[in-house]
């Protein structure tokens, strides 16, 4: 391995740049033009910081940067590589020019770059293995407890305190099989048939499909660039789903007061506000904002999930909850025989109780982070993103008569994607792509992306 003193790097304590942002950089525009080499070993933070007779705080800066970007990669033992890129990412006023060949259109797309699915090749396997031993040394239960296992229940209540700031305790939490379950338990103890609900536009589908299938009729209700409009909200309904820790799939992040004026509207008129807190662990560059329910418990359903986090196949969630009303839901649960598997329960409990769930949370945010830097960089030239900042998706603005050819295109050459448009309930009003970055690794986000740059270029360049 070379050492990097052999190479011209230039780091000067006269300038008024830092020392970290300096290295940043040369490292950066060696990796670029190909000085360092992919796949290539760097040193350790320390070996480099006695190289280069700085601290290891500035190398150790350096190098978080760089993962971030997703220009390094880290193997478990073995130190810190240059990344394997697919191509050098684009300087920010060039468009990205290099693709892949095309595939036969008749191929299976091989990168997915749709939205809703996590990364689930990377969970600590000695921690998972662990966990279905301690359930398998219980006996299976006889009577499940509606609200869920009390272990379980506490452990999650201490878990959303932690990372969302929300004040419960065990009888506040019911567990569910996931958000569509817990949505469907919401909608049976609030609403009969016939009900008003209001579900945002463009939003979750499967939320209207669970209201739909209850008998409730659904109102569409606006979303801007921040999340639900609270000016256009009608005055009759029971209960409104949003989603605003990073609104799907526009991507928006209700602001502070816009959530105060939510909160008014639905104590003036009644309605019950369903929290949906779907991808709420991911964030980027920006401090977290506090649930609804934590601003008005008497006013807020709080819904969450393991999917995202963990794995979608868990099927474990968490309804959050005023106690009379976990008693209605408790009381449905036992009527129609739903309940949550103990054995699961059991083994998510272990997770939490021993740190690893918190382990593989700290894990997944740098590990997203790095593609969520790759897909800003190499679309954030050629269309307007929103919604970057959390999550796993963020929302590719284009004219609305380019967006089916590119899917077309994008798919024949071995990149599936989803459209904005299938995701509202009424006439379109927004156009574009949902890229989704969690389930595919690093180097297909980069080379999906693009590829669908070379698409985007030519067919919006004149537009934005």
């Amino acid at each position: 391995m070379r050492s990097l003193v052999d190479l011209p790097v230039a780091l000067s304590r006269e300038s008024a740049e830092p020392l970290a942002a300096q290295l940043t950089a040369w490292l950066r525009e060696a990796m670029r033009g190909g000085t360092l080499a992919p796949g290539e070993r760097l040193p350790s933070s320390r070996g480099l910081a006695a190289q280069l007779g700085v601290s290891r705080t500035v190398v150790t800066e350096a190098y978080q940067q760089l993962y971030a970007e997703g220009w390094l990669d880290g193997r478990h033992g073995s130190g810190t590589f240059v990344a394997q890129l697919y191509a050098p990412p684009p300087a920010v006023d060039a468009p990205m020019t290099t693709v892949a060949p095309p595939v036969s259109a008749d191929t299976k797309p091989l990168i997915d770059l749709a939205p809703g699915e996590p990364w689930v090749r990377d969970f600590d396997r000695a921690a998972w293995k662990r966990a279905w031993r301690k359930a398998a040394d219980l006996p299976p239960g006889d009577d499940p407890d509606p609200y869920g296992l009390p272990y379980l229940r506490e452990l999650l209540a201490a878990h959303l305190r932690r990372t969302r700031a929300v004040a419960v305790g065990p009888e506040n939490v019911l567990v569910t099989r996931g958000t569509a379950n817990g949505l469907d338990l919401v909608t049976l103890a609030l609403l009969g048939r016939g009900g008003r609900a209001g579900v945002e536009d463009p939003g979750y589908r499967v939320t209207r499909n669970v209201f739909a299938g209850r008998g409730v009729e659904v109102v569409p209700c606006p979303v801007d660039s921040d999340g639900v409009i609270v000016e256009g909200l009608p005055g009759d309904l029971s209960v409104l789903y949003t989603t605003p820790a990073h609104q799907y799939p526009m991507g928006g992040r209700l602001p502070i007061p816009r959530r105060e004026r939510l909160l008014a509207w639905a104590r003036r008129t009644g309605a019950m506000i369903v929290e949906d807190d779907y991808d709420a662990e991911f964030r980027y560059d920006v401090a977290p904002l506090p649930a609804l329910y934590g601003l008005d418990p008497s006013r807020v359903v709080l819904l969450g999930t393991l999917s995202k986090s963990l794995a979608p196949d868990v099927g474990v969630g968490w309804l959050v909850g005023q106690r009379d009303l976990l008693a209605r839901i408790a009381g449905i649960r036992k009527d129609l025989g739903d309940r949550t598997s103990g054995p699961v329960q059991q083994a998510v409990g272990t997770l939490l109780e021993h740190g690893d769930l918190d382990r593989h949370l700290r894990r997944m945010r740098l590990e997203y982070a790095r593609r969520r830097a790759a897909v800003v960089e190499i679309l954030g030239p050629v269309c307007r993103l929103h919604g970057d900042t959390a999550g796993l998706h963020v929302l590719a603005e284009l004219p609305e008569d380019v967006v089916a050819e590119i899917v077309r295109e994008a798919a024949a050459r071995g990149v599936r994607l989803d459209s904005v448009e299938r995701h509202h309930h009424g006439a379109p009003r927004v156009h574009g792509l949902v890229i989704g970055y969690g389930s595919a690794s690093l180097a297909d986000v980069r080379k999906g992306c693009a590829i669908l740059a070379d698409l985007i270029a030519p067919l919006t360049r004149a537009r934005f």
